[in-house]
């Protein structure tokens, strides 16, 4: 309640939860929206051996095709990470939610506290840089926070082997990993193909401002419509 007292003001809140926040009723009682979504989490990382047996096969086999053709570096490069960042949403003609200068502020902070490593697959022929991920951690969890790819050498499957040798680092520096998890199915399915247990976690919202409210209630509208549109077009 003390914290909902002290957000400043605001014409649009959204926040997520960390999972282990179970009781927002708080909020419910202040008028804010509740949602559910979902992550896959590793929750011990003591005992790499059972966790790449608890991948699925097709992971496993993902992860050996990709050390075939590329290997990893982790020398830090933002503006090469920044760049496979943009491709993976070019491909589909959408710009990155995320400006360089957010990625960039949040890079230095992450190096100011050692928190945070790259991961980059390389080309064994050419050199040329095919995937990265990007990582951060506590005591407790680390993050894949963000990930790009070259569309031009998806066949290689470099992502896969990336967060493989991210798991493995992250044993080394915390307890668990989370892969902040996603709600689009083939993401979803990708994730969960690394062993990892689904954990549900909680988001909370709030719309001030009139205008916000009324274009929100149109779009919720539009989507109905045209879901209930194709539901009766044979």
């Amino acid at each position: 309640t003390r914290l909902i007292d002290e957000l400043p003001p605001y014409a649009d809140f959204i926040g997520f939860v960390h999972y282990s926040l179970t009781n927002i009723l708080p909020f419910y009682w202040r008028g804010f929206s509740l949602g559910l979504r979902y992550t896959y989490i590793l929750s011990d990382l003591s005992d790499i051996e059972s966790i790449w047996a608890e991948m699925s096969k097709k992971t496993r086999n993902v992860i050996r095709k990709a050390e075939k053709c590329v290997t990893v570096s982790t020398e830090p490069d933002i503006d090469e990470f920044i760049r496979l960042y943009e491709l993976t949403f070019a491909r589909k003609g959408m710009k990155s939610p995320v400006n360089h200068d957010l990625i960039r502020r949040l890079d230095a902070a992450c190096v100011k506290h050692n928190a945070r490593r790259m991961f980059f697959a390389e080309d064994k022929n050419t050199g040329k840089k095919h995937a990265a991920v990007y990582l951060v951690w506590d005591d407790h969890s680390a993050h894949y926070l963000m990930g790009g790819f070259d569309p031009d050498h998806a066949e290689s499957d470099a992502t896969s082997l990336l967060l493989w040798e991210a798991i493995q680092f992250s044993a080394s520096v915390t307890r668990e990993f989370n892969f902040e998890g996603s709600m689009i199915e083939p993401i979803e399915h990708f994730f969960r193909n690394f062993g990892a247990r689904q954990i549900p976690y909680y988001t909370i919202s709030r719309v001030n401002s009139l205008p916000l409210k009324i274009r929100r209630d149109i779009r919720a509208w539009a989507v109905h419509a045209v879901q209930q549109f194709w539901r009766k077009t044979p």
